[in-house]
């Protein structure tokens, strides 16, 4: 055998992966002919293909010292350069490649390749492009073209190229995975699904595209299909740390969150580095009333990324759900110094500030304005005139926007207005912001003749929606509170938008117009000055309430038997701060042997009980006349009613659902109203319901009330056998009457638009 034919034969053993016989050949030819250049390069491709990327370097560059002019051994020395991460020293060698063959795709498209890695991404599409030029049916060169144009956001282009590529290569699944990611970015989620099934099909373990499959189907909402997918992905490659975090995401979304942990930990397990997980983490923990891990969790996430804004604003809720509002309030602040432009950190912190006693309503007022004007006000150059039929008495078309159309407090006042919505008047559309929908959501949808859910939808996508279905007056039930949708109403979709119900202040956008509201909550010319929006007053509640199904019968008064009255609190600790403490343990020291049930999530963790108790302590209330419970599903949460005498309201944060429950179980509620709205709820209620005897004016009033209640065991428990029908037959669960009253602020609102754009000619 020649050399040449020993040559070949180990060049056909290497190329059908036997390389070890390939090898030996190549030894034994290199014994006979140390100065072989090409035994010596194909030697290096073999260091190369088993992994000795250090030897291959040395043997190629031997066979270039040799043979200097042989283009393919720069442009197979710049591969092993690339694969040991010296893309400096990759990118001269495929540069001296094309410098010796100007017309060489391969070395082209491998610069570009390299060129990408190190950043230079113009430079990279430049080279790609031109291996495109020399060879235009060069499938790996319109992939990788793809992947840069992907990498600077031309996803319109870079959805392009990898159609290109698996068009001239239709079993290309990398491709195929690479074009779902792009019409991820796009947007395109159907076709992005088409295209990572297709990749899965060719390639069924690719955990990769399981991966991104399962992005796309969180962002359509099947968060079901979507755990299949991170499941699948997982499944294939158990050390994915970016499949457990999403797969905890999904989870999580779907409100399991002891699931949703185990998958975050895993994650971190995995990838301790990785700051998101940990937030992650710590949000899922929250919601699990798990707040001690919960801090440690996001302080971790702060530790790893000091800069991640999205990590100090989930320490901040952290924080407000312990009710450290100080502490909240800091790392909201630092969260928007580090991005000025965050609306979800901004509106977490004027949602915190109402509930710290030590911030006056016009310090509120004017951080709800700092936030309209960071996040609302750029927005104000698109918004586009409005071409509704200006006729005044028509059937107006109302839309209401919430992503608490589900088991929230709102849904309790909202049913009964959708119920009882007159269909002559007003045509409803509801636009649902919900990640999870439950059985409530199933049936406020039942009431309705239009809903659209809008969870995986942009606010200009949503902004779009709204004007393509002509709503007359758009309606905000969330303002600050999580998951609004507030810069859908910063584009002003329809020509009159107003806020209600789910929030208790201002929003601060010059764009909504109105806010509905009550004269016991907003007392004429107490509190207009604070907002950004117009009051409407409703004649007497601003919420008519509808209790739960599940509710028990009222039970008998607890003191009768027990020879004690308990006084209760179902407020979040959030709501309790020192002032309000120091008010209830003044109570307990004047109605001798009374105890105080504290009833909230976070209270199974032993430093929330600890903080409260040694409060007490150092008031001289003694621990064993309070009681603390965790986090109570409804039945049990209603149930609990059964052991209280007095419901003890919050302040300056009154509980306005908490109260109305409260009252509807027989349980007389006392309530401090303050000076703006967020204090003066409970109030507005008592009102309409004949008790204003139960509205205190000031901290000493208040524990005169409640001292006053206990001290007449058997008028508490005549009042507790009465209230439930005063309930029902008050303005409070008074449907009907609730719902044209309503209908009849938007009817003004409507005629006062429709007046003052008489001119404007009708579409």
């Amino acid at each position: 055998m020649t050399t040449q034919q020993a040559f070949e034969l180990a060049l056909r053993h290497q190329q059908s992966g036997q390389l070890a016989e390939a090898e030996a050949i190549y030894r034994q030819i290199l014994a006979v002919e140390p100065r072989h250049a090409h035994a010596l390069h194909q030697l290096g491709i073999v260091a190369h293909q088993v992994g000795r990327n250090d030897l291959a370097v040395d043997l190629i560059r031997q066979s270039i010292a040799l043979a200097p002019r042989v283009p393919h051994f720069y442009s197979n020395l710049g591969e092993v350069c690339r694969a040991l991460g010296q893309l400096d020293e990759a990118i001269v060698s495929y540069r001296q490649a094309i410098s010796l063959q100007p017309d060489y795709p391969e070395a082209y498209t491998n610069l570009g390749i390299a060129l990408r890695g190190s950043g230079q991404l113009h430079e990279a599409m430049a080279a790609l492009r031109h291996a495109i030029v020399l060879r235009p049916h060069f499938p790996e060169a319109y992939y990788n073209l793809g992947n840069a144009l992907a990498e600077t956001g031309q996803f319109d282009e870079a959805i392009a190229a990898q159609r290109q590529a698996v068009a001239l290569k239709p079993n290309f699944s990398v491709a195929f995975g690479n074009l779902g990611i792009a019409l991820i970015h796009a947007g395109q989620l159907d076709k992005a699904i088409a295209a990572l099934r297709q990749a899965i099909a060719l390639t069924p373990n690719f955990p990769e595209a399981h991966y991104n499959l399962g992005i796309a189907f969180d962002r359509q909402g099947r968060r079901g299909e979507a755990v299949a997918a991170y499941r699948e992905a997982i499944a294939l490659k158990p050390t994915y740390a970016e499949a457990h975090n999403n797969l905890g995401n999904s989870l999580k979304d779907a409100g399991l969150l002891e699931e949703a942990i185990a998958a975050y930990r895993e994650s971190i397990a995995l990838k301790p580095s990785h700051a998101e997980t940990h937030s992650n983490l710590g949000n899922a923990l929250r919601e699990n009333g798990q707040l001690d891990e919960a801090i440690t969790a996001c302080r971790q996430a702060v530790v790893l990324q000091p800069d991640n804004p999205g990590a100090h604003s989930n320490l901040g809720v952290a924080f407000k759900d312990r009710g450290q509002l100080d502490e909240a309030i800091a790392a909201y602040r630092q969260a928007i110094v580090l991005k000025p432009n965050f609306p979800a950190a901004h509106s977490n912190l004027v949602h915190t500030l109402q509930l710290h006693p030590g911030f006056d309503a016009k310090a509120i007022a004017e951080e709800h304005r700092r936030w309209s004007q960071r996040n609302a006000e750029p927005l104000s150059r698109i918004i586009q005139p409005h071409p509704n039929d200006r006729t005044p008495e028509r059937r107006l078309r109302i839309g209401y926007v919430s992503p608490d159309f589900r088991a929230h407090s709102v849904s309790f006042f909202l049913e009964e207005l959708l119920a009882f919505h007159d269909p002559a008047q007003v045509e409803v559309f509801c636009y649902a912001s919900l990640a999870c929908p439950d059985p409530v959501t199933a049936r406020l949808r039942r009431l309705v003749p239009h809903w659209h859910e809008i969870v995986t939808l942009t606010d200009a996508e949503v902004a779009d929606l709204v004007r393509q279905d002509q709503i007359d007056i758009l309606v905000d039930l969330a303002g600050h509170t999580a998951g609004n949708r507030l810069l859908v109403f910063a584009r002003k979709p329809a020509p009159v938008q107003v806020t209600y119900l789910g929030y208790v202040d201002t929003t601060g956008l010059s764009t909504m117009d109105f806010r509905l509201t009550d004269a016991h909550a907003d007392p004429p010319g107490a509190t207009d000055h604070l907002y950004s929006e117009r009051l409407i007053r409703l004649p007497e509640t601003f919420a008519c309430y509808r209790p739960s199904e599940a509710s028990p019968p009222v039970g008998p008064l607890p003191a009768l038997t027990r020879g004690y009255v308990t006084f209760a609190s179902f407020h979040a600790l959030s709501k309790l701060n020192d002032p309000l403490l120091e008010c209830w343990a003044k109570l307990l020291l004047e109605v001798p042997n009374s105890r105080l049930m504290f009833v909230a999530a976070g209270l199974g963790e032993a430093s929330c009980r600890n903080r409260l108790s040694d409060f007490f302590a150092g008031k001289g209330v003694s621990s064993e006349r309070l009681e603390f419970r965790g986090r109570q599903l409804l039945p049990e949460y209603l149930a609990l009613h059964h052991e209280v005498d007095v419901v003890l309201d919050s302040y300056p944060y009154s509980g306005h659902t908490i109260a109305c429950a409260a009252l509807w179980m027989g349980v007389p509620v006392i309530t401090l109203a303050g000076d703006r709205y967020c204090s003066r709820m409970v109030a507005s209620v008592l009102a309409n319901l004949g008790r204003a005897e139960w509205i205190a004016r000031t901290p000493g009033e208040y524990v005169k009330i409640a001292r006053e209640l206990a001290g007449d065991p058997t008028r508490l428990a005549q009042m507790r056998s009465a209230l439930r029908e005063q309930m029902r037959t008050s303005p409070v669960m008074d449907g009907t009457r609730f719902a044209r009253a309503v209908e009849q602020a938007y009817r003004g609102m409507w005629r006062e638009w429709c007046a003052k754009h008489a001119t404007a000619a009708a579409p």
